[in-house]
């Protein structure tokens, strides 16, 4: 299909950007546009305005900035997967670049992107709620912080206000420690059916999970059951606790809840290893 008609703008800075978003049109921001475009296409986002930062060289970095590592948002899955950086002190995120899509996309997608766009099928709106990472966002009224766990507002929502460009990424360094993220596709290149995040921080396991419900989920039964002492099989058995699945063309809902039972199980066992 063709999308609706819109003007294009393309973003000299953040700056510029930001001044754009607050132009008073129902203005979108543009990256990769992985996820944009194919719902414009559809007609399901007919934004009047499409302002696209894809210039903006700034934003694309990985560096060590104290116990943290701190990504800029245009940085494209392909320089994610092969940065020495976070294979050494953050490997869950630079693994699960790996994973996103074909090659083709890994060299233009962004996960600044995938973030702001909150797609409940993406990998790294999970990977990054398992690791408690935070998000820098800037708008017309100066730069904030917020906890990615604040960040997910509902199905493709997320609490970034209209006129605000997320920058940057911050993922803590989780070095040695295990961590695992296991992911059901029907082809390599797919979306997820679903998939979980498990990572080892400090004395806990954090788990999360992909495409079972509105938005990148924890799965707090599964870690309440392994802080009691529960073994990974065990602790599994709740990893559909809380949540929605959605039945579609790929799965159905119950069989989603079983394969996040399975994952779950197989998640742990490798981090916990």
């Amino acid at each position: 299909m063709i999308p609706a008609k819109f003007e294009y703008e393309v973003a000299e800075s953040v700056d510029h950007a930001i001044e754009l978003l607050g132009s008073g049109k129902d203005a979108k921001l543009l990256a990769g546009g992985h996820s944009l475009l194919p719902l414009m296409r559809l007609r399901l986002a007919r934004p009047e305005l499409l302002v696209d930062i894809g210039r903006v060289s700034d934003l694309s970095y990985v560096r060590e900035d104290g116990d943290a590592i701190a990504i800029g948002a245009l940085t494209r899955y392909r320089d994610l997967e092969t940065s020495e950086l976070l294979r050494a002190e953050c490997p869950i995120v630079a693994e699960t670049a790996g994973l996103v899509g074909d090659p083709q996309v890994r060299h233009r997608g962004t996960i600044g992107g995938s973030v702001a766009h909150c797609d409940p099928a993406s990998d790294a709106p999970t990977i990054l709620l398992a690791l408690d990472a935070e998000l820098v966002v800037r708008g017309s009224g100066g730069e904030r912080r917020l906890p990615v766990a604040e960040s997910f507002g509902g199905f493709l929502q997320t609490a970034l206000e209209p006129t605000e460009v997320l920058t940057e990424i911050r993922v803590p360094k989780t070095g040695a420690d295990g961590w695992a993220y296991q992911k059901s596709v029907r082809r390599a290149q797919d979306w997820a059916t679903v998939a979980v995040a498990a990572v080892r921080m400090n004395s806990s396991v954090h788990v999360a999970l992909t495409n079972m419900g509105p938005t990148a989920l924890r799965a707090g039964g599964v870690e309440e059951a392994l802080s009691g002492g529960a073994d990974p099989a065990a602790a599994a058995e709740r990893a559909a606790e809380g949540t929605s699945p959605p039945s579609d063309h790929n799965a159905s809902s119950e069989y989603r809840e079983h394969l996040a039972r399975v994952l779950t199980r197989r998640a742990l066992e490798e981090a916990l290893s």
